[in-house]
């Protein structure tokens, strides 16, 4: 059983919007920081955005900074993010991580190494979503 579940993929035109949904279950909501992450066949997996909830910190890819937004529902144990002016090179499968990491941590992380941390340490992940954006 999938602690961590994906949903609101689909197709849409440049500059349109969708919203993904990460859902957490059982372990998977002890976890403080939770990310998204997409990939395309033949490339490795890339951060997109993260949140460290001990603060609600935040971390986004330079590419997505400023069309993207990543907020959580606490009450709902889900993580949303809102991607807006979508563009052809959004498109990949995007999937959604978490880590249960120190608070020391949390506090003084990077971008990079938030990224790093959740690639590198999550126990969960998510089966994917995938996001398709037509010129």
């Amino acid at each position: 059983q999938r602690q961590l579940v994906e949903s609101g993929g689909g197709s849409v035109q440049a500059g349109g919007s969708l919203r993904l949904s990460c859902e957490a279950s059982g372990e998977a909501t002890r976890a403080n920081c939770i990310g998204w992450f997409r990939q395309t066949p033949g490339t490795e997996r890339e951060g997109v955005a993260a949140i460290y909830t001990g603060v609600g910190k935040t971390y986004y890819a330079d590419s997505v900074k400023g069309r993207f937004t990543i907020s959580r529902d606490s009450a709902k144990n889900t993580i949303y993010i809102q991607m807006d002016s979508l563009n052809p090179e959004d498109t990949a499968m995007y999937y959604c991580a978490g880590a249960k990491i120190p608070d020391w941590l949390g506090l003084q992380m990077t971008t990079s190494e938030a990224f790093g941390v959740l690639k590198d340490e999550s126990k969960y992940w998510g089966q994917g979503t995938q996001v398709t954006v037509s010129p």
